[in-house]
Order: C-alpha cells, then sequence, then structure tokens
C-alpha cells in the first residue's frame, strides 16, 4: 500500500470504524465468557457426580479406602511439593485431586487432596449413597439396615426401598412441623404481641387497671395461649413420631454410623443412574436450590430469601425513583430558568453518582434509620419502644437509600429524552391552544417515556447490584421472615431481609467451609445476572413499545 493511498484510507475514517468494532467485539466476548465461566461453575455444583472408591497408600501410614466425589484437579509442580515427598526419577510435576469425601462429623473436614502416586485402584461401586443432610453436610456410605426405635426392619437388598418410603414420611413431618412452628405458632405470637402493644397504650394513656379493655385483653390472651397450647401438643406427637426411624450406614473405613431418619433431606445413588435420572435429580436440585431457605451458616440448602428480598427492594426502588427523577428532570428542563443555579445543580446532580455506595448507606443509616426512622417510632409506634419499629435497618430504608443512589441516573436520561423531542412539537401544540401542562402531560412525558425507561433500567442495573450501603440499611445474613407474609398489614417494610448481592459477599467471604461455599458463589452469581438481564428485559421492551407508539411522531 502506497503511502498516499494508506493516507486516504486514514483519512477516510475506516481505521477508527474497525478499532470501534473491535472493542464492542471484545466487549461482548468478554461479557459472554463471564457469564458462562460464572455458568457452568455454578449449574454444574448441581449434577449428581459419580462417587468414586480408591485405595490410598500414603507413605508412612496404613493403607486406606476413601470414597468421595472428584471435584477438581490440578498439576503441581515438584518445587511446590514437601520435601518428604518421594519423587519419581525424572519427575518434575505431582498430578494430584480434590476429593469431596463428605462426613465431617466423623472425619473433621469433607474435602481432601489426594495424590494421583498415592491412589491404588479406583471403582465406582454402585451402592454407594450419597445423603444429604440437615446439618455437617453430605454423608458418603454404604446402607447396612433400617431401624425403628433401634429395632431392625430392613436389611440387605430390602434396607433401600424401605429406607426411599421412610424418608418421605420423615421429610413430610418435618414440613408439617415447620409450618406449625413458623406460619401457625407465628400467628399467635403476632396476635399476643398486638395485645400486648393494646395493653401498653392503655396504660399509656393512664386508662385504670380496673377499666373493662383491660379484661378484654387478658380474655384474648386466654384464648391465644389455649391455641399455642394445643399447638405445642402436636408438635411434641410429631416430633416424637420424627424419631422413630434410623438407618446404619457404613463409612469407607469400616466403622457404622446410625444416622436418624430426621436429620436427611435426600438421598440417591449417583453411581446407579442412568443420564435420564440424573437429568431429573439436576432439576430438582436447582429447583431446591432457588426455592429453598438456606442451612448450614448459608452453605448449604436454598436462596429463596435472598430472591425475594432482592427483588422486592429493586421494586420498592423502582416505584420511588421513577416519578421522583422524572419530576425533577421535567422542572429543571421545562420550567426552572436556565441559568447559573440549574447548571449548578445539573452538576451536582452528574457528582452524585460519582459518590462512593458506602457513603449512601452511612447517610442512610443517618437520616432514614436513626432521624426518621426514630421520629416515626416516636410518634406512630411509642407502645412499642425501646424496641424499635422504623428506627433499625429495614426494607423500605433499604429501597429508599438505593433510590437516592439511583436517582442522577433517572434524572439525566430523563433530561436526555426531553431535549430529543422538537420544539415545534411544543409550539405547535401551545399553538392549538393546549397549556403547557396539557403539552408536557399530552405530547412531551409520552414522547421522552423511552428516555425514562432507559433511566430505570440503568437504575435497576445498579440498585440490584449494590452491597456495600445495604449492610447499614436493612440487609441481613439470615432474615427470620420475608417482608411479605399472612399477617396484616401483609407488607412489612419495616423488616431486614436478605439480599443475593449480600449472599454472595457472606458466603464467598466469611465462610467457615470455603470449598463447599465455592460452587455455590458461583450458583448465586449467576442468579443475580439472570433477575437483573429479566428485570432489564421486561423494561426494554416497555420501552420499545413505548417507542413504537411514538415513532411516527418522533420522526
Amino acid at each position: 500500500m502506497s503511502n498516499s493511498t494508506f493516507k486516504s484510507w486514514y483519512q477516510s475514517g475506516s481505521p477508527w470504524v474497525w478499532l470501534n468494532a473491535g472493542a464492542v467485539s471484545i466487549s461482548l466476548i468478554a461479557v459472554i465468557g463471564l457469564v458462562l465461566l460464572i455458568a457452568v461453575r455454578g449449574l454444574s455444583h448441581f449434577w449428581p457426580a459419580d462417587i468414586m472408591s480408591v485405595e490410598y497408600n500414603e507413605p508412612g501410614l496404613e493403607p486406606t479406602v476413601l470414597i468421595g466425589e472428584r471435584v477438581d484437579h490440578e498439576i503441581v509442580p515438584a518445587e511446590r511439593v514437601p520435601s518428604d515427598y518421594q519423587l519419581k526419577e525424572g519427575q518434575i510435576s505431582v498430578e494430584r485431586y480434590l476429593l469431596k469425601i463428605g462426613n465431617r462429623d466423623q472425619f473433621g473436614l469433607d474435602f481432601r487432596w489426594v495424590n494421583k502416586d498415592w491412589m491404588g485402584e479406583v471403582s465406582y461401586p454402585e451402592d454407594i449413597l450419597a445423603i444429604e443432610r440437615r446439618e455437617w453436610g453430605h454423608f458418603y456410605g454404604y446402607l447396612l439396615s433400617v431401624q425403628q426405635q433401634g429395632e431392625t426392619v430392613a436389611d440387605g437388598d430390602q434396607a433401600w426401598p424401605e429406607f426411599q418410603q421412610r424418608l418421605e414420611r420423615s421429610n413430610n413431618l418435618v414440613a408439617e412441623i415447620k409450618y406449625i412452628e413458623k406460619i401457625e405458632i407465628g400467628k399467635i405470637n403476632q396476635a399476643l404481641e398486638s395485645l400486648r402493644l393494646d395493653e401498653r397504650r392503655l396504660e399509656l394513656d393512664n386508662v385504670p387497671q380496673d377499666n373493662a379493655a383491660y379484661a378484654e385483653i387478658e380474655a384474648a390472651k386466654a384464648v391465644q395461649n389455649e391455641k399455642y397450647g394445643e399447638l405445642q401438643t402436636r408438635l411434641n406427637d410429631l416430633n416424637q413420631a420424627l424419631v422413630r426411624d434410623q438407618v446404619v450406614m457404613q463409612m469407607s473405613n469400616g466403622d457404622e454410623v446410625i444416622i436418624p431418619m430426621s436429620k436427611i433431606v435426600d438421598v440417591v445413588k449417583p453411581n446407579d443412574m442412568n443420564r435420564f435420572e440424573k437429568l431429573q435429580h439436576y432439576f430438582h436440585e436447582v429447583w431446591k436450590f432457588v426455592s429453598g431457605e438456606p442451612r448450614e451458616a448459608n452453605t448449604e440448602g436454598g436462596i429463596f430469601p435472598a430472591i425475594f428480598g432482592t427483588v422486592m427492594m429493586v421494586l420498592i426502588m423502582s416505584v420511588i425513583v421513577t416519578p421522583f427523577g422524572v419530576i425533577a428532570a421535567i422542572y429543571l428542563k421545562e420550567y426552572a430558568k436556565q441559568g447559573f443555579i440549574t447548571r449548578t445543580i445539573r452538576i451536582a446532580v452528574n457528582n452524585l453518582a460519582g459518590v462512593p455506595s458506602i457513603v449512601y448507606g452511612v447517610f442512610g443509616l443517618g437520616f432514614f434509620v436513626y432521624f426518621l426512622g426514630g421520629n416515626i417510632d416516636e410518634i406512630f409506634f411509642q407502645a412499642k419502644l425501646p424496641s424499635p419499629t422504623f428506627g433499625q435497618p429495614g426494607l423500605m430504608w433499604a429501597s429508599l437509600t438505593l433510590a437516592i443512589l439511583t436517582v442522577p441516573v433517572v434524572i439525566v436520561a430523563t433530561e436526555e429524552g426531553l431535549s430529543r423531542i422538537p420544539r415545534a412539537m411544543r409550539e405547535g401544540s401551545l399553538a392549538l391552544g393546549a397549556t403547557k401542562a396539557e403539552t408536557l402531560w399530552r405530547t412531551v412525558i409520552p414522547m421522552a417515556a423511552p428516555a425514562m425507561m432507559t433511566g430505570l433500567i440503568l437504575a435497576v442495573a445498579r440498585a440490584a447490584g449494590e452491597v456495600a450501603p445495604l449492610m447499614m440499611v436493612g440487609v441481613v445474613k439470615l432474615a427470620p421472615a420475608l417482608a411479605v407474609d399472612s399477617v396484616a398489614p401483609y407488607l412489612h417494610l419495616d423488616r431486614q431481609f436478605m439480599h443475593l448481592g449480600f449472599h454472595i459477599y457472606d458466603v464467598g467471604f466469611q465462610s467457615p467451609n470455603v470449598e463447599a461455599a465455592r460452587p455455590l458463589v458461583y450458583a448465586t452469581a449467576f442468579l443475580l445476572l439472570l433477575i437483573i438481564v429479566v428485570l432489564n428485559l421486561t423494561a426494554i421492551s416497555i420501552r420499545n413499545r413505548l417507542r413504537e407508539n411514538f415513532k411516527a411522531s418522533d420522526n
């Protein structure tokens, strides 16, 4: 290529087009690659992996048999292995596997690195069981027998079907106990608390103790206590029925262990399952993860409370931030006199977007929780003091804090949308006799709606991923109840809640069992991405419909 040809090609702008296209392509590949990495690492955790049985001959120790899932593999340079490791002549690396051996209550750890050089024969016996327990993680072993109150009722080939049948009965009892404890007793506790507050209000109003209202409250308390007594009796019967069955298991070292059926959530024989059965179990595990409640310091179980809290907070934040941001943008663009003060306000709004999110958390804690919430408690919930109602972190304060954090995005996007509407549209409407308010409401705002939706999309994406401010204004590691239930007023904005972003931080960095928590971090991160994508796609769909409706006017 001659110099003149290259110069003309450079001056034509084509290099910048290719450069921009390349940058966009690299960005897309990076995003898709990141999402795929998170998805593969997270979703593969639920596949029922085969369980190996391997003879392990560690030098200086008695040969043992290990059983477990192979979860990782690495090749370590010879320089990194301990000095007492006997390398073969010419060996420059050591291959080793990470096995999930389970049985943490028996072995003290449920993951173990094993060197390939010390591994003997590997087999995959079909009768190895993987038991998901309510505590202490998974248990791997061989089923010996099923017991009822200490007496063997099935062993050998009859033990497995008897185990499955009795486990279903046990899980039904656990579900019934949980429903009584959480729902029915929860309602009684709410009613008793309400009666206590009624009594306290009477005391604050200096109502004499011989007033009939006190007697009515005592009578209502007696009714609730009677209901509680009946439920407690029923709970005792269910708990006695629950402890009836046990299974006897044999571990890899030959020791026998008795596991109460009440401690077992699920059981499978992964080595005896075909592809279709594994696929069924895979989707069953994914559903349990999405719809279940967390266990074992969030390292086991599901994340439904975190999903619910995240979606709930984002929806409330959207309801607050949209009208507030849109009204502010309309005032700045349509009504405010353009000058130094308006420019200063715009600069301030733009700079707000760059304020660290933790600062918003401090502001929310100081203004919303301590000041606003404390005063609301003093005025409306005096009977409940000194226990705070709104004077503590909760869902409402978290939503308001994030609304303030994201309002600059909505204001800027709405102002840009208003700027794109031709001046002739406004003048034409006014010339036809419409007032300025009618022009705004019927012409300008509908045409700027796609831009408003764009601002909302950006706000949702920002709010759903924020964690730092939420740690101060409402999010907790484990919330005892959801913000919505069957007890009036049904939506409890004062309650603390769980959040997917904080869940990722907690499981990833605060968990005592790092290896067990790692796949859950990936799975939760993928789910958070999925929720953000769904919320954004919904907003984009609405924006596109609005854009189509006003496309002709826009042209």
